[in-house]
């Protein structure tokens, strides 16, 4: 603090003296042009009042001149006009300076002018005053010629005070040029030294700070004649050899980290490919090169180019600007070593702290294997409920027609046996047609047949199909419809078998003075179709599963298992997604969004 204002001190002192400099030369000429410009004010309005009394005695003497001519001369007149000039001789000698003698300005003046009223009183003959007395015509004569020479004495005295005036102002001019270029060389002296004991230094400080912000700490520190800046200098080494010192400890510590972090990306069993900010390829862990047969000659490649796929580089360039994908992507079919391996994959943005995005993860997973069990699983699936189909259906026949015929009475064991097993043989039907649904969508043989359907009039009937097992358990069924929805194009009885799957799941699990509500509302370019609960709920450990096939969750469990998935699998093959947001204890919500 002590070094800062040493410094700041200086720097005042500097520049105050400039100040004050500049300060005191345009006081000096202030206070000159002022004192010029009274002084002369007041010798030009003298002069001016001398030539307006010296213009008034000129009248006044013609006005005598004209009495003492004419034929009956006016002695009163002649009085009045002889005081009035003794009135204005006597305020010119006022305004007179002192020094001046009798024999210059109004002194001479009146003497000329007594000496000629003592003429004119002692003509003999006073009608022949100008003519015939010389005397009389001498004293005239001097008593005008005074009053002219007094007149342009005035004039003279006004040109000289002009002129005396601009010679002083020439002279200001000149000592305020002086001022301004004694400012001028301080100025350019003072920010000289500044420049050289400061700027100098700070200057190479400045180059130091770069090269270290550069990760240069070999740095050259200045050494100048200022104190303040030395003991600066040292304080700024003294920062450099800690950043060195500091950088030195972070690179060990990055390294390490760095390797513990190679180690795990390289001993976990899926591939990952690290992505850059532009979508190019940055990074692989060998898991990926040996599920993608590559080596490290495709780091740096766009991630559409290096697996051919050029539809990936619009779902990164989506992950990278903060989007989600909208439905699972396809498998990867990648030939390695003459094999083809299917591999599933993810897309994940990496996002700084601050929310920025730094790029992208893509998480691959080999399930040939999974999906040839899948596929042979399914082929099983088709075949065995396609053989079961018709020994079941001939034996459900079978049996109708055994009841008919077989009369028991209707509280008796035989009769209720006989319901039980009519129940069992409608549920295996029931799972056998599910397990042939379900295995016609997943491979693919199952067809829409598409019509502008509804959406009001789809949830509408829904409520009525519900509306009586909802009443019986006490649970409140409601129709909620934001806006005025477009027209889909789908196959309406498959979405109703989506409706019913979802609502009678939602009859299950939900408790009695419960709610479900069946909405529609528009998202963009969709259209959200959710049936809501507020029953029990979904583990947050189970909501990845459950719309797998044969996975049942809560408490309450019936069936198979192939609700959902069928209900997947119906939305999908609409061109749409189908989820859920659940949390336990407080309900349900399932969703499809089919594109409009």
């Amino acid at each position: 603090m002590k070094l800062a204002m040493n410094l700041r001190t200086r720097l005042f002192l500097s520049i105050s003296a400039l100040i004050t400099v500049a300060l005191l030369g345009l006081l000096l000429g202030l206070v000159s042009v002022m004192q010029m410009a009274g002084s002369q004010e007041a010798l030009v309005r003298n002069n001016f009042a001398t030539l307006d009394i010296g213009l008034k005695l000129r009248q006044t003497l013609g006005d005598q001149l004209i009495i003492m001519l004419s034929d009956k001369p006016d002695p009163a007149a002649f009085d009045a006009s002889r005081q009035q000039y003794f009135q204005l001789l006597e305020q010119g000698i006022a305004q007179e300076p002192a020094d001046v003698g009798s024999d210059y300005g109004f002194r001479k003046a009146k003497a000329d002018y007594l000496g000629f009223i003592k003429a004119y009183e002692e003509a003999a003959d006073t009608t022949r005053v100008l003519s015939g007395n010389d005397e009389l015509t001498a004293r005239f004569n001097a008593l005008r010629s005074g009053l002219i020479a007094e007149h342009k004495r005035s004039l003279d005295n006004i040109n000289d005070i002009e002129r005396r005036g601009r010679e002083r102002a020439l002279l200001i001019a000149g000592l305020l040029g002086l001022v301004g270029l004694a400012v001028l060389i301080i100025g350019f002296v003072t920010a000289h030294a500044i420049a050289r004991r400061f700027g100098e230094p700070i200057e190479a400080l400045a180059q130091a700070a770069d090269n270290i912000g550069q990760g240069n700490f070999d740095v050259t520190l200045p050494v100048s004649s200022a104190v303040e800046l030395n003991q600066l200098t040292r304080r700024f080494g003294i920062m450099a050899e800690a950043l060195r010192e500091h950088q030195a400890t972070n690179v060990d510590e990055l390294m390490a980290g760095q390797q513990r972090l190679q180690a795990v990306l390289d001993s976990i069993d899926d591939g990952l490919l690290m992505i850059d900010r532009q979508g190019c390829l940055e990074h692989l862990n060998p898991v990926a090169q040996r599920q993608l047969g590559w080596d490290n000659d495709r780091v740096g490649q766009a991630l559409g180019v290096a697996l051919q796929r050029p539809e990936l580089d619009e779902q990164l360039q989506m992950v990278l600007r903060g989007g989600t994908l909208e439905r699972a992507p396809e498998d990867l079919s990648i030939e390695v070593d003459g094999e083809i391996r299917l591999l599933t994959f993810s897309l994940t943005p990496v996002i700084h702290t601050q929310g920025h995005i730094l790029g992208a993860v893509m998480v691959l997973h080999d399930v040939t294997e999974q999906r040839a069990f899948e596929r042979v699983r399914s082929e099983f699936v088709l075949r065995a409920s396609h053989e079961l189909r018709t020994p079941v259906t001939g034996m459900h026949m079978a049996f109708g027609l055994f009841r008919e015929r077989a009369h028991f009475a209707p509280d008796s064991r035989e009769a209720d046996l006989l319901d039980t097993v009519n129940e069992e043989m409608q549920r295996l039907m029931q799972l056998i047609n599910d397990l042939l649904n379900f295995s016609r969508y997943q491979n693919g043989l199952q067809k829409l047949t598409l019509s502008p359907c509804c959406i009001e009039d789809l949830l509408e009937q829904a409520q009525i199909r519900f509306n009586g097992a909802a009443q019986e358990k006490g649970i409140e069924l409601l129709v909620e419809v934001q806006g005025p929805l477009p027209r889909l194009q789908a196959d309406q009885p498959q979405l109703d078998r989506v409706l019913d799957n979802l609502i009678d799941n939602a009859l299950r699990h939900t408790s009695a003075g419960g709610l479900i509500r069946l909405q529609a509302r528009r998202h963009g370019e969709r259209v959200i179709i959710s049936v809501e609960d507020n029953g029990e709920g979904i583990a947050y450990g189970q909501q990845g599963r459950i719309f797998e096939p044969f996975v049942q969750v809560g408490r309450k469990k019936g069936g198979a298992g192939l609700g959902l998935a069928l209900c997947k699998e119906i939305v999908q093959l609409h061109g749409g997604r189908m989820g859920v947001y659940s949390r336990p204890g407080q309900g349900t919500q399932f969703y499809m969004a089919l594109t409009v």
